[in-house]
């Protein structure tokens, strides 16, 4: 299947990447590589070679941390060349490693700061209707994230709003910066919540791209209210020693460990 190759080669950039640069953040990149190719192959309207063209959908990466993989998934949609991930978080490269506005086609806006993707999105998604275009803002979320209090004063304005061309996407992997999520802060009973502030719905495995592709081809959900997809993932995914292993938030891997996640990834 064309998005399983998608993925593999995607998650095999972020390890040559995050490796390269002796950098973090390699589980938190890999737990949304799946998302990144059902949004990028399959659900968004993009023009890698018009990347500012009034009509394209916009995706913010609120997770900005995790810029490993949107990086290599630009790349892979054509938006830039593969050489330019050799600029991936290294002294005077062009691509910082949390995703910055104007670094690289593609990036709509500086994230990192967390809880300020969706706020962001939620202007972008009031614009369009203001301006009467067509485009659907999409904004990917890690789950520790949504510990801020701006996610939810965003989450409380959209519903009332009624935003619905405003998708949101919880990476929800469990584990956040100090620990599992249920041990730091509970989200639970995360799609209630969301609910209960005027949005519509959707659990899923982040991993299962036929799910994710057609749920995120049917959206919105319900007209008149902004889209949430909870989509259940593994840190680290796709190398077996990273996987739900909180270090990986922070470790970069040695040689010997490149050589295997390569391996593992082929």
């Amino acid at each position: 299947m064309v998005l399983n190759r998608h993925s593999r080669e995607i998650r095999k950039q972020v390890v040559h990447a995050v490796s390269r640069s002796n950098s973090s953040h390699i589980g938190s990149a890999l737990s949304t590589v799946d998302v990144l190719v059902a949004l990028y192959f399959s659900a968004m309207r993009i023009y890698p070679k018009d990347h500012k063209h009034p009509e394209r959908d916009r995706f913010l990466l609120s997770k900005g941390h995790g810029c490993a993989a949107l990086y290599a998934t630009l790349s892979r949609a054509g938006f830039f060349e593969e050489e330019e991930l050799e600029k991936f978080h290294v002294d005077g490269g062009k691509l910082p490693g949390h995703s910055t506005l104007h670094c690289a086609p593609g990036i709509e806006a500086s994230t990192g700061s967390l809880g300020h993707g969706l706020p962001i999105g939620v202007g972008m998604a009031l614009a369009a209707r203001i301006d009467k275009r067509k485009y659907r803002t999409f904004v990917l979320m890690g789950d520790g994230e949504c510990d801020e209090g701006s996610v939810w004063e965003a989450a409380l304005f959209a519903g009332n709003a009624k935003l619905d061309n405003l998708i949101a996407i919880i990476d929800y992997n469990k584990i956040q910066s100090f620990g599992y999520t249920k041990e730091v802060l509970d989200l639970e009973p995360l799609k209630a919540k969301w609910e209960s502030f005027g949005w519509s719905a959707i659990e899923l495995d982040g991993h299962d791209l036929a799910a994710l592709t057609k749920t995120l081809g049917s959206i919105p959900f319900e007209k008149g209210k902004p889209s949430l997809v909870i989509a259940h993932t593994v840190k680290g995914k796709g190398v077996s020693f990273m996987e739900n292993r909180l270090e990986w938030h922070y470790k970069s891997p040695n040689e010997e460990q490149k050589k295997r996640a390569l391996e593992e990834l082929e």
